[in-house]
């Protein structure tokens, strides 16, 4: 159902590859009272963009005859597929403001360990576009060191588990307000504190980190 609702507000729809996939499979499942084939015409993606390794043919084809842009980079085994995605979306749209523009990627977790791993890398490889990874139980950003960031929660969409993951390097001094379990210039690493499970008690939230920080926090269904 997120993948509606994203859909409808995006400006520029992008789908990685074997993303196509599931647009074409599941789209059609939202409006079960519609013809399938009307209800693919009316939510195309843009362009499909990666190796093609996963997209069906069928499907490559459905769209490609609708006016969908594919652009096959299977020539480039160096970067994922998301990867490849936003380059994308950052080259057809340099010019927007930054700070009001968010990409939003479905389908980045629930997977493969290893592909979900390879997304979290992309939020840290664009670290000045703000990504946004999500999924039926949570979403994902990262809080570059570079900034002290104010995170304003609606209870009434996420919350109130969340999360602060150090990512790359330790965190040797995290502070926190708005938490349960505020943190207090603590140290974070794996392999010692790693702030999980905590619980959002205020509507904004604020961190300060002198190391990039994945900000986790839970969503809620409808």
């Amino acid at each position: 159902m997120e993948l509606y609702f994203v859909r409808r507000a995006a400006q520029v729809r992008v789908c990685a590859d074997g993303g196509a996939n599931r647009v074409y499979d599941d789209m059609p499942l939202l409006f079960p009272n519609e013809d399938a084939a009307h209800v693919r015409r009316r939510f195309k993606p843009d362009v499909i963009k990666g190796d093609m390794d996963s997209v069906r043919s069928e499907v490559l084809n459905f769209y490609s005859d609708l006016g969908t842009d594919v652009v096959d980079e299977s020539d480039d085994q160096d970067t994922t597929d998301l990867h490849k995605c936003i380059a994308y979306i950052n080259g057809v749209m340099p010019n927007l403001d930054k700070s009001s523009f968010c990409i939003l990627v479905t389908g980045a977790l629930g997977g493969r360990f290893d592909h979900e791993a390879g997304n979290i890398n992309v939020l840290h490889r664009f670290s000045t576009t703000r990504i946004t990874l999500l999924s039926d139980d949570c979403l994902i950003y990262l809080l570059p060191k570079t900034h002290r960031h104010e995170i304003h929660v609606n209870f009434s969409a996420e919350g109130p588990h969340c999360g602060l993951v150090p990512m790359g390097m330790p965190s040797r001094r995290t502070t926190t307000t708005g938490l349960q379990w505020d943190l207090n210039d603590a140290e974070m690493r794996f392999g010692g504190l790693v702030s999980t499970s905590n619980i959002v008690k205020a509507e904004k939230v604020t961190v300060e980190s002198d190391a990039d920080l994945l900000w986790t926090i839970s969503i809620k269904k409808f």
